[in-house]
């Protein structure tokens, strides 16, 4: 029997890049807010859901989810002044939490993950320990260097990531047992940085992630396509 599926989504935006004064994470889509459909999604992929929101962004959620009769049931927790924080709060808002337990990290702004990613990530972590989707960048990559030159970059064997990112409990509450460190830009450099090895599976280009009015476009004839 699979152990239990949890899955945190981290919803933090201002919506300062995305040049709105509503969070993006609460701008409609196709009838009802991001957040919504994100939320949709790991619902049918059987996890219990926590939600983690600026104390500032909570009761306007409740009050839209209220008004939209919104039916899934999730947590709220509070998010923190960075991503880690936020991620750390997330975990600690899951009541009994089993080691073997597994969790998944995603944005909340990438509403257009399928279940059949996501149940691909736990059904890996549950093997492994973890998993972290990738997809491979269509452009070109140039590193630059400290003195204002740049170098080319092998695009083959690099892999832009996406979420979900999913782990066992037992060792993603281990790796944030520790202090915030610059170099944490994501759940797998966490992990990565408490000695353990990250597993790559195939993620999906359609699993963008919403940061400006452009990929609202995306998400938008995407979502009427598919």
């Amino acid at each position: 029997m699979d152990n239990n599926r949890y899955a945190i989504i981290v919803a933090g935006g201002s919506g300062k890049r995305f040049g709105s004064e509503m969070p993006k994470q609460f701008l409609p889509l196709d009838g009802k807010a991001v957040l919504m459909h994100t939320i949709e999604k790991f619902d049918k992929a059987g996890a219990a859901i926590v939600v983690v929101l600026p104390a500032e962004h909570q009761q306007m959620w409740i009050d839209m989810c209220k008004d939209s009769n919104f039916p899934v049931t999730h947590t709220i927790a509070t998010g923190g002044k960075s991503r880690f924080e936020s991620v750390k709060n997330g975990i600690a808002a899951i009541e009994g939490l089993a080691d073997g337990d597994l969790v998944a990290v995603h944005d909340g702004v990438r509403p257009l993950v399928s279940v059949e990613l996501i149940d691909r990530c736990f059904a890996t972590a549950q093997s492994v320990g973890c998993a972290i989707p990738v997809v491979n960048p269509s452009d070109s990559i140039r590193q630059v260097q400290d003195d204002g030159t740049s170098r080319q970059l092998l695009r083959s064997s690099l892999r832009a990531v996406q979420t979900p990112q999913v782990f066992k409990a037992q060792l993603l509450k281990g790796a944030y047992d520790v202090e915030e460190s610059p170099l944490f830009t994501d759940d797998a450099s966490v992990v990565e940085s408490a000695g353990h090895r990250v597993t790559l599976v195939e993620g999906e280009v359609t699993n963008i992630k919403i940061t400006t009015p452009i990929d609202m476009f995306l998400a938008r004839e995407l979502m009427r396509q598919m």
